[in-house]
């Protein structure tokens, strides 16, 4: 590892006097900071390849900051865990009894 040290925004930023986990809530910072809306409210970071903002990362961000002033964590902010698309060409796959019925 070079000795060079890298000067992050977050040094700049003081945190809130409720931090209980400083290093979660600067390394949250830095997330957020980079995937800020641009001016046609879309994620400007390249890893998100236009989303609309706030993108899914910014939004674990904020989490993440409130987790770090300690903030117990929200049940449904957002809606359940999303369903993953079925990949072409496989069968849809069920329960076991779901596909032993079949």
């Amino acid at each position: 590892m070079s000795g060079t040290t890298h000067h992050r925004s977050s040094h700049d930023t003081v945190a809130p006097s409720d931090v209980t986990d400083p290093l979660l809530w600067r390394l949250a910072y830095h997330v957020a900071e980079a995937h800020q809306p641009d001016d046609s409210g879309h994620c400007h970071s390249l890893l998100c390849d236009g989303q609309e903002a706030p993108c899914e990362t910014m939004l674990n961000a904020e989490r993440a900051m409130q987790l770090a002033r300690g903030a117990a964590p929200a049940e449904s902010q957002h809606p359940g865990p999303r369903s993953r698309p079925a990949t072409p060409g496989l069968p849809p796959q069920g329960t076991r009894a779901q596909r032993n019925a079949a």
